[in-house]
């Protein structure tokens, strides 16, 4: 394999890195990125491309795992996570049966329509329709949320009805462009949540349900992982962590100073950009 389809791999890695946890939507610009420029698909064939796009995001999913390994402890009672600072004295604990709560709804759509999404959805003219509506949604939130102090100021506070109500939310990411992490932050805060808090705990509900996606996935494609490819993998993987890490540090700093209205007007930019250039 030579090195320009390495840098290509390193390429998209990056993209999935910056892009996965922020409220813009990874898949979005993967399929941008991929579709209007890279053309993977051209030098690989479809199913090793799609396979090397599962490979990439275990890279993000490693990254979250790192920066909230006390909270993954303390989910799984191996170690107690100190309470967070600003939180009320008397806050409990996030539990593991909260977390698989706001799981349940998006994790039951995704695996009735997961062909039908595959199949139909996964194209740039959908994305810049989720990244639209999905920016609407947003500034929607910001709006909604501005009125009033936030409730729950702490992830440990959130409770199994904002939970259930977050992971009904989340079920609007399943159309490509409109964004995980933009769903569940903008449902959490219109439900009371601060911007930080609603990440967190966004963040730590997509460590679950990528891995879940991408193990299945891994399974099914197993056999293109041959000794060709695996470089054009491990480039694409190390640059997807590398990234992501720093991308969710960066993020969890300035979420609740920049909220969501700024990310709101670069996605409509961003779609108004790659419309001009795909239809004039």
């Amino acid at each position: 394999m030579d090195f320009l389809t390495i840098l290509k791999a390193i390429i998209l890695g990056i993209v999935e890195g910056l892009t996965e946890f922020a409220p813009v939507s990874s898949t979005g610009h993967m399929i941008i990125v991929d579709d209007m420029w890279l053309k993977s698909e051209e030098f690989l064939t479809k199913y090793v491309a799609n396979t090397f796009k599962v490979v990439i995001q275990l890279g993000s999913i490693l990254a979250v795992i790192v920066v909230f390994k006390d909270r993954f402890l303390d989910l799984l009672g191996l170690k107690r996570k100190k309470p967070e600072a600003g939180a009320p004295a008397d806050t409990g604990r996030l539990k593991l049966s909260q977390v698989i709560v706001g799981l349940i709804p998006a994790g039951i759509l995704g695996v009735l329509f997961e062909d039908f999404i595959d199949e139909h959805l996964f194209s740039t003219e959908t994305v810049l329709i989720g990244l639209v509506i999905g920016a609407i949604f947003m500034i929607v939130a910001d709006k909604v949320s501005s009125k009033k102090e936030p409730k729950v100021v702490s992830v440990d506070q959130i409770t199994y009805r904002q939970a259930f109500s977050v992971g009904l939310i989340q079920c609007l990411s399943l159309w490509p462009g409109f964004s995980r992490s933009g769903s569940t932050i903008s449902g959490g805060v219109m439900l009371g949540m601060s911007h930080r808090a609603a990440a967190d705990f966004t963040f730590i509900m997509a460590v679950p349900i990528m891995f879940g996606a991408s193990f299945l996935s891994l399974l099914k494609n197993w056999e293109y992982f041959t000794l060709e490819a695996l470089p054009f993998f491990i480039a694409g993987f190390v640059a997807a962590f590398v990234f992501a890490l720093i991308s969710i540090r960066f993020f969890l700093k300035l979420i609740n100073r920049i909220k969501l209205v700024p990310f709101a007007i670069y996605r409509i930019v961003l779609a108004a950009v790659i419309a001009l250039v795909l239809y004039l």
